[in-house]
């Protein structure tokens, strides 16, 4: 590990400043902490955010439910607002890693890193959620950009994250057995507007699927996914997966997720 300053902040425009100023923002650490130990990151000085009030917590604003960036997966699992709200991301929230890493992860530093195997991206792009940053507003749809990348820009930081209410939604995941990240997780959200399916693991990012969301708005049943084609073609393979198992993943999740949905 190379050596940096460590700063700790305590107000949210004091952490934009030390950011703004070349900080590297430390959330909850879970890759950040990695990537130094491996001597593949050298920032000059981490700025922790966890001392920093307004970005943790929950409330429910009409009909959206608002999280704060700094709040961790095992208090969104927790949360009985969420999970009167958005069940299925209080369910998502609630099997990410481990415990350990439930304890200390945050939402707005899964969705800032936009890992291609998260699980957070998925609810974030499925539920139509917007992204606060201190300098803006983000819709899901031009946030995520591809692996590891965003459409967040030099010193800018999430503050919170908006989440629409659904009629229904729910997350699927097929592990990774020593990670525990997703070989293939599913979101699905049923709205207004009709259905939206987010899929991650499977490919250099998490991604919308056209063709499963315009089965699932006229027939929101585990059947409406059997006549869908997934392009195999467009899918990671690797040594955990093929591409054509990716494929077959996405269908069973997917129908796994909607049947969770209608319970």
């Amino acid at each position: 590990m190379y050596a940096f300053a460590y700063e700790r902040t305590a107000s949210l425009a004091d952490t934009v400043a030390k950011i703004s100023a070349g900080g590297q923002a430390l959330a909850g650490g879970q890759t950040l902490i990695a990537s130094l130990k491996q001597r593949l990151a050298q920032p000059g000085s981490l700025v922790d955010l966890g001392g920093v009030p307004e970005l943790s917590g929950i409330k429910k604003e009409g009909n959206t439910l608002v999280i704060g960036a700094m709040t961790r997966h095992e208090f969104v699992a927790d949360s009985a607002e969420v999970k009167s709200a958005i069940p299925g991301l209080a369910d998502l929230a609630g099997n990410i890693g481990d415990r350990q890493v439930r304890a200390m992860g945050t939402m707005g530093g899964s969705v800032a890193n936009n890992d291609p195997a998260a699980c957070y991206p998925s609810a974030v792009l499925a539920l139509g959620a917007t992204v606060q940053t201190n300098k803006r507003k983000i819709a899901a749809d031009d946030f995520f950009q591809g692996m590891y990348t965003t459409a967040l820009e030099e010193g800018e930081l999430i503050t919170a994250i908006h989440f629409p209410l659904a009629k229904k939604s729910a997350y699927a995941k097929f592990r990774q057995p020593a990670s525990r990240f997703a070989l293939v997780g599913v979101f699905v959200a049923q709205t207004d507007q009709g259905v939206r399916v987010a899929i991650t693991g499977a490919g250099n990012g998490v991604f919308r699927h056209a063709g499963l969301e315009a089965a699932l708005s006229k027939s929101f049943t585990p059947e409406a996914v059997e006549g869908v084609t997934i392009d195999a073609s467009e899918l990671n393979g690797d040594l955990h997966a093929s591409a054509a198992y990716r494929a077959q993943l996405i269908k069973v999740q997917t129908q796994r997720a909607v049947q969770q949905a209608n319970a």
